[in-house]
């Protein structure tokens, strides 16, 4: 099996911005030597706690900083920018790290309806234009626009002899066959929305669509993992990033509390069954629990690659996660 981290740069209540960026990178750093497969990072914007506004920037930092990992966002927000701008900033990536870049794009509109007015620049940008501005990126990406297309004459520079692996990130079936007719690789969202995994995937690889740039079915699934010594301390753990989902889902402060907090913190009826239903979304428990968890998921999702997403207070803990899960599965 293979395995790969999306890190979304959340950042520890006591930390700073540049603090949680720096452990980005070092994770990165680490799960390299570790082994895994590929590092993405994600696109937020408007949130106290998140330091992932620019994956562009990021990315090209922590391949400066690694030697072989594939580095890669999960995801940049397409409908929110232009094709030819996102096809220029990854050509710009595949001409400094070639072979490495992966392109992950999203559809989600990336915060409020205001927030996103000011991605934009204030026009109104209809999120039913992804299937076009996906089909423009990939002609931007190897130049050949049809010849009716009114940009035609547009190169995307620099000239690269390779291309960057284009991903779509998607939680429905209707995101799996988007990247089938597309003819793009696809990541699964199962630590957002568990329950459309099966039927996702097996349209994607029912209608996939063979593509310049992809001739086969190629597909990952992205799961909340956290992995400790004993069962218990692994639910431990997971306290601090249940009260940080939690508050997401909230709108609230969005940096990770500490356990201490997590503990300490008065939760309403309310409150308890949405964090039962949120770990659902998540894999919790010893190595071989974690192992087997995702090994049955292999085999319902038909991949042999997971993405790990681990947000949990203590850097030191969420290391303990990504290497503790080497060594089971590697």
């Amino acid at each position: 099996m293979k395995l790969s981290v999306l890190d979304q740069s959340v950042i520890s209540k006591g930390d700073s911005a540049g603090q949680a960026l720096r452990k980005t990178v070092e994770l990165a750093q680490i799960t390299e030597d570790l082994g895994y497969t590929r590092f993405w990072v994600a696109e937020h914007h408007n949130t106290n706690g998140i330091a992932g506004s620019s994956p562009e920037v990021l990315i090209s930092h922590i391949a400066s900083r690694t030697r072989k990992i594939r580095v890669g966002s999960g995801g940049v927000l397409l409908p929110q920018y232009s094709p030819y701008k996102v096809a220029e900033n990854f050509k710009v990536l595949e001409a400094l790290f070639p072979n490495r870049i992966d392109a992950g794009l999203g559809r989600s509109p990336g915060g409020s309806a205001t927030t996103r007015l000011a991605l934009t620049d204030g026009l109104r940008k209809s999120l039913n234009e992804f299937p076009r501005q996906v089909k423009d990126l990939q002609g931007f990406l190897r130049n050949d626009l049809p010849g009716d297309h009114p940009y035609q004459q547009v190169k995307a520079y620099p000239e690269v002899s390779g291309s960057p692996e284009l991903w779509l990130l998607g939680i429905t079936h209707r995101g799996a066959r988007l990247a089938a007719e597309h003819g793009t690789a696809f990541t699964y969202g199962h630590f957002i929305t568990p329950v459309n995994g099966e039927r996702a995937l097996e349209q994607y690889y029912r209608e996939f669509q063979p593509s310049p740039i992809l001739d086969k079915p190629k597909a990952n699934a992205c799961v909340f993992v956290v992995c400790a010594e004993t069962q218990d301390k692994a639910e431990e753990l997971a306290l601090s990033q249940d009260l940080w989902l939690l508050r997401v889902e909230k709108g609230m402060d969005t940096r990770i509390p500490s356990l201490k907090e997590a503990r300490n913190t008065p939760l309403t009826v309310g409150d308890r069954s949405k964090i039962l239903e949120n770990r659902k979304r998540m894999i919790i428990g010893t190595p071989e629990q974690v192992r087997d968890e995702l090994l049955k998921l292999s085999e319902v999702y038909r991949t042999e690659e997971f993405m790990i997403i681990n947000n949990l207070y203590s850097f030191e803990d969420k290391v303990n996660t990504y290497a503790l899960l080497a060594d089971a599965l590697f």
